[in-house]
């Protein structure tokens, strides 16, 4: 993968670099602009190394069209706070702002973006004389601004996207012994990948979430009223059968009537989930076994919450791995997603090695899926 030093020198050169920020809002204010900081180390490089002018691109949320709530303008307001300097927002991808940083309004607002069209990555590259690619949170979309603008001008991965493919092709290809992979979430069939992937790497790997209970299932215990998706059986008795010895399932659980914070809660020392309730986390027992197999990793994974963290009577069980990841003395590295929301709402996001940017992405680099984004700077 080419990085910035292959672009050489870049003085009076205009850089289209596509950043990632895609950033929550509420009632048009941002939430979080974790996003909008990580791309800041790449653009302040790209200045020092003598780049005349910044053009960015990037999408926010997913407009059918052009839609005023989903304008790029909060954005770069606040970019513009973060560098000291006025970002100039422009409505089409077209040469006509002489600021030193300007951003293209909403790639998704544009005709064929989504479809990788050639012709809008044409106006895309007259806006500059080298194309940085620093959104790995989009590497897996072969869009316009991500794919195809890259093989019309001299192209390389900014600072952030080479972490992230470094950082996750590094524990894959060449972890610490032992490694720790934990894997939570609703759904087998959503990580069954990453499942596979780190049964055939890791050494333990630790499940938690809803996506345990196809596995329960699969065993004969009663799950009751819990989320247990049919298609996630015949996965889930594959892997056991493939991999029983490095797989560890919950030993307790936290269960409740329905999926509501006032909902009576019922802690359970087992895994039979009585007629009625659903679990909705792992109990105390679990999260001290998992934490003592993670506070002994070489390297750590983790992606997907262990239960509804979101509703405070479930929460303890992914505080409890989140607490354990961040106090883990290897190296320590959340695939993005609820996990790094997780981590926000403990306030443990600065306790791990590395925050991935991009759920989805991470993700399928994981199952070792080609990255279009990526494969197009090789």
């Amino acid at each position: 993968m080419r990085t910035l030093d292959d672009l050489g020198d870049l003085a009076g050169k205009r850089v289209v670099a596509r950043v990632d920020f895609n950033v929550p809002l509420s009632d048009g204010a941002i939430t979080d602009d974790q996003r909008i900081r990580a791309a800041l180390p790449t653009l302040e490089e790209l200045r020092r190394r003598g780049a005349a002018q910044l053009t960015l691109l990037a999408h926010l949320g997913r407009p059918k069209g052009k839609d005023p709530a989903l304008s790029l303008a909060p954005v770069a307001a606040r970019l513009g706070e973060l560098l000291g300097e006025e970002v100039a927002l422009v409505d089409e991808p077209e040469p006509t702002s002489q600021a030193a940083v300007v951003m293209v309004e909403n790639v998704r607002f544009f005709d064929g973006e989504t479809k990788d069209d050639e012709a809008l990555a044409a106006r895309y590259a007259r806006l500059g004389d080298v194309y940085v690619d620093d959104a790995f949170g989009a590497a897996h979309r072969a869009h316009s601004s991500t794919h195809a603008v890259a093989k019309l001008l001299p192209s390389a991965a900014g600072l952030l996207l080479q972490r992230e493919v470094e950082t996750l092709t590094g524990i894959l290809e060449a972890p610490q012994r032992p490694m720790v992979a934990i894997v939570g979430g609703a759904k087998v069939t959503d990580k069954l990948g990453v499942l596979e992937a780190f049964l055939d790497r890791a050494d333990t790997v630790l499940v938690g979430g809803a996506m345990c209970f196809p596995f329960f299932k699969a065993q004969g215990h009663e799950v009751g009223a819990s989320l247990c998706e049919e298609e996630g059986l015949d996965p889930a008795r594959r892997v056991l059968d493939a991999a029983a010895d490095k797989l560890r399932l919950p030993v307790d659980l936290v269960c409740g009537e329905a999926f509501d914070a006032s909902t009576p809660v019922t802690a359970l020392d087992g895994v039979d989930v009585p007629e009625g309730l659903m679990g909705l986390d792992v109990g105390p027992r679990t999260v001290a076994a998992y934490a003592e197999a993670i506070g002994s990793a070489g390297t750590v994974f983790w992606n997907g919450p262990m239960g509804a963290f979101e509703l405070a009577p479930f929460a303890a069980g992914t505080k409890g791995v989140a607490e354990a990841v961040a106090a883990a003395p290897g190296t320590t590295v959340v695939g993005g997603g609820d996990s790094a929301a997780a981590l926000k709402q403990f306030g443990l996001e600065d306790g791990v090695t590395h925050l991935s940017t991009g759920g989805g992405a991470s993700l399928e680099l994981i199952e070792g899926k080609t990255l279009p984004g990526v494969e197009v700077l090789s």
